[in-house]
């Protein structure tokens, strides 16, 4: 099952990153990735880039303590430069 803090950062890699959906799951099905470890999974297999990494981490300096604490789905207001009340949908199949 993935967590709210995980669906938002599979968002994040598939709206501004575009990382390809099945580079995500096949990601989430490998073994290490209880112990959060999606980004570096990811760059291990060469599925994104060393950029696209430091992209993530930034990301998730940034954002992972606010999804913590607050597990809806909606956006940061800072991320997208709109009101808090637009909410942000995750599929709950990560095929495009």
């Amino acid at each position: 099952m993935i967590s709210p803090k995980q669906a938002q950062l599979i968002q994040f890699l598939r709206w501004e990153l575009a990382i390809p959906a099945s580079s995500i799951a096949m990601a989430l099905r490998h073994p290490e990735q209880d112990s959060g470890q999606l980004p570096m999974i990811l760059w291990q297999y060469g599925l994104i880039t060393i950029e696209q990494l430091d992209r993530i981490f930034d990301w998730l300096e940034r954002f992972g303590s606010i999804l913590e604490t607050r597990p809806t789905m909606y956006p940061h207001p800072d991320s997208l430069g709109s009101s808090a009340e637009e909410a942000v949908h995750l599929s709950a199949s990560l095929v495009a």
